[in-house]
């Protein structure tokens, strides 16, 4: 009996050794924290390709075109609704400003098709993220008016990227939603969106069904995973080294300004820690 049962458990050990040895090289731990190109499948680990980009893929460059539902929260479309949307552009300054045409609600809800996971969660983190979200392109684009930061001085190249290398004559400086900058961001958004984003950069600011696709795979790539910890920790993300710390506190305070008013709007409260 003891040899028997010595013999099914090398058997078993073998076999555990087998399917360790099929598992794709593109799959990193469960949970995942995948790098930027690389897909959170609904099973929690990191890929591309159908299994892991497509349905029930949780975060990066998914490519389920399922509505995103957030849990027990209403659709994103029911939450950002055509008079909050709207609400957002008639307040820019700027009457003439070409956001107020280029930004469109359709827009934004064609993007967030490609995001299943954004505002994802309880009513409550699906409102608040929500918030959160248009809170800083509110403050990035002046209310939807500005499609490209204003001060175009800084070509944003970093060389020490080998992997995204910068293209003479072009500039990586803030286009889109979010004012997505450096030669790094726009190299991989192109890719995981589908764009030349070395090359023509200037796609973002130029092309509507882009804009807020980059939007939303830089906060899905870099944001969603603190909205938990409160609007601070997505404050620092954004542009935490420039404005966090006491640097910039009126800035700090418009964003959090925004973002306790969209919250308002959407009935939930703000939570904590909404400074950095």
């Amino acid at each position: 009996m003891a040899l028997n049962m010595r013999k099914d458990l090398l058997i078993l050990a073998l076999l555990g050794l087998f399917a360790l040895s099929i598992i794709p090289k593109n799959v990193m731990s469960q949970n995942c924290g995948c790098a930027a190109n690389l897909c959170c499948s609904e099973h929690g680990y990191c890929g591309t390709g159908d299994a892991y980009c497509g349905k029930g893929c949780k975060e990066g460059p998914c490519s389920s075109t399922t509505s995103p539902t957030p849990s027990s929260g209403g659709t994103v479309a029911s939450i950002v609704t055509a008079d909050f949307f709207d609400g957002i552009k008639n307040q820019a300054e700027d009457a003439s400003c070409v956001g107020k045409s280029f930004y469109t609600r359709d827009g934004f809800l064609n993007a967030a098709n490609s995001f299943p996971e954004f505002g994802s969660g309880s009513a409550d983190e699906s409102k608040r993220e929500i918030a959160a979200f248009f809170a800083h392109v509110t403050h990035e684009t002046g209310h939807l008016c500005y499609t490209e930061e204003i001060d175009k001085s800084n070509d944003y190249c970093d060389p020490l990227y080998n992997q995204y290398p910068c293209v003479t004559g072009k500039k990586y400086y803030g286009r889109g939603p979010l004012q997505i900058t450096w030669n790094y961001n726009y190299g991989a958004c192109g890719k995981d969106v589908g764009f030349d984003g070395l090359n023509a950069p200037e796609t973002v600011s130029n092309d509507p069904a882009v804009s807020f696709k980059a939007a939303l795979w830089f906060w899905m790539t870099n944001v969603h995973s603190v909205v938990n910890q409160g609007f601070g920790a997505t404050i620092q993300k954004i542009n935490g080294a420039l404005e966090c710390g006491g640097k910039q506190p009126e800035k700090v305070n418009a964003r959090i300004g925004y973002y306790k008013d969209y919250c308002s709007k959407f009935g939930v409260d703000p939570g904590q820690n909404l400074s950095c």
